[in-house]
């Protein structure tokens, strides 16, 4: 009989979560963000941080930015040794989800344009490119990518097809 694969828990990020944070942040990102940004953002309202981990080892965190009746994805990153196993998808779930439960009808984020692995993660969501922010990273353009109506009947129908797909991996 083959063991159960280990099952990944989501939390809100606290403030001695920012080493491990800045760890990873470092190893995924050309421009990482720094402690300081970390702390400030988690110290202001309608912000929600989470991280991902299994049996205690954080593996991802994600964050979002609430303004309004908009949800902006402010950061979203997995470790390397825990890619390609739905964990960013799940990590998404979560930030929509608390979103949600805050009000959110929409939801954005400015996305590398040369990273394609992340744009198709967000087209499953339903997020659209609408526009390019040039020079938004120091060595690359940010195309934005939004999705209206998230509150509606036919997006929660989408979230459940998701959530069902990377749940039975």
């Amino acid at each position: 009989m083959m063991a159960a694969a280990p099952s990944i828990s989501f939390r809100p990020m606290a403030a001695d979560d920012i080493p491990t944070v800045l760890d990873i942040e470092r190893r995924t990102y050309p421009q990482p963000w720094s402690e300081v940004i970390f702390q400030d953002e988690l110290s202001q309202p309608g912000r929600i941080y989470l991280v991902a981990e299994i049996e205690g080892e954080m593996i991802g965190f994600a964050g979002l930015m609430l303004v309004e009746d908009d949800a902006h994805v402010t950061t979203l990153a997995v470790d390397s040794t825990a890619r390609q196993r739905g964990v960013g998808t799940r990590l998404m779930l979560e930030l929509i989800a608390a979103g949600l439960e805050r009000g959110a009808r929409n939801l954005t984020l400015e996305v590398r344009a040369t990273n394609e692995g992340a744009q198709r993660l967000y087209s499953r969501f339903g997020m659209a490119a609408v526009g390019v922010r040039k020079h938004y990273y120091r060595d690359d353009d940010a195309v934005i990518m939004w999705v209206t109506d998230i509150d509606q009947p036919e997006y929660g129908e989408r979230l459940a097809r998701i959530r069902a797909l990377v749940e039975g991996q």
